[in-house]
């Protein structure tokens, strides 16, 4: 397991974020990759990710607010797209990273077409888990029946049991051990002894009302992956990302790798072997850009 650095920034409306830094090789002139979890997800999510790649890259796992160690929002009407959006550009302002490539799973993609719209000049590439600009009411239905609905479990293995319940669609070929794998990167334990959900579950109050959870239609914000090396990773059983919207994102973007997982949904976790070598094409097409 790679090292990292715990680091925090502040928002704008002073909030306490957190990020996970894990460092490059001393001489490494390669662009940072930073990577931007989903709604209910932090750091941990991209843990193996990140193990991988420390050393040739450094990697930024940001932590959204309300999500990990940062801190909760007291209005939970700013945890919307553009909030967001505002909180990254002040990390990257404040860490003063001039060139950057962006991993983002689902709401996480959703900011990195957002950071390359508004910062083109920096973003040396872009991978997309899972999300277009386009997606799916039916994963939004899905997604709205279960977020910040609170609840706390005795042991791992009946947090565990309960994700499958809700999740096993989108993964059916996970056995028990996968799911522990990943109970144990969306909950924590808290001082009493219970494991809980390690998010504010005030995320879902303004996901619930349409519009809030994507910002509006993204299709005019893609093109701006278009002069860019990028990679799109697709479940095939995906509820959120359909396979029209990445057919016309192949379509549309002509830098734009597509790659499809069989029997998984939404999201693929990035540490398949079709992943890893997707994202090892993607690292060395941006090092031959330069």
């Amino acid at each position: 397991m790679a090292a990292w650095e715990d680091g925090h920034w502040l928002s704008k409306d002073g909030l306490r974020l957190h990020y996970r830094d894990y460092p490059a090789a001393a001489r490494s002139k390669r662009p940072a990759i930073l990577c931007i979890p989903g709604l209910t997800r932090n750091a941990r999510d991209f843990a193996a990710v990140a193990d991988r790649l420390a050393g040739k890259y450094r990697v930024i796992v940001a932590e959204l607010r309300g999500r990990g160690e940062s801190e909760r929002a007291k209005d939970p009407m700013s945890y919307v797209p553009a909030t967001y959006l505002e909180d990254l550009t002040a990390l990257i302002e404040q860490r003063a990273l001039d060139r950057f490539i962006l991993f983002g799973t689902s709401l996480g993609g959703i900011l990195s077409m957002l950071i390359t719209a508004t910062h083109p000049a920096k973003v040396a590439g872009v991978l997309l888990n899972d999300i277009g600009p386009a997606i799916d009411p039916a994963g939004l239905v899905r997604i709205r029946g279960y977020v910040g609905r609170g609840g706390s479990y005795p042991t791992w293995l009946h947090a565990a049991r309960s994700l499958a319940e809700v999740h096993r669609p989108a993964y059916p070929d996970y056995k028990l051990d996968q799911w522990l794998e990943m109970a144990k990167r969306l909950y924590r334990l808290t001082s009493a002894g219970r494991i809980v959900a390690d998010y504010d579950n005030a995320i879902a109050e303004p996901f619930r009302v349409p519009g809030n959870e994507s910002g509006g239609d993204l299709w005019p914000l893609a093109e701006a992956l278009k002069p860019i090396p990028s990679l799109l990773i697709r479940g095939e059983l995906s509820d959120i990302l359909s396979a029209e919207t990445a057919d016309r994102m192949a379509a549309e973007l002509p830098l734009l790798e597509r790659v499809d997982l069989p029997r998984i949904g939404h999201a693929p976790t990035l540490f398949e072997p079709e992943s890893e070598a997707a994202v090892d094409r993607l690292l060395a097409r941006i090092a031959k850009a330069g």
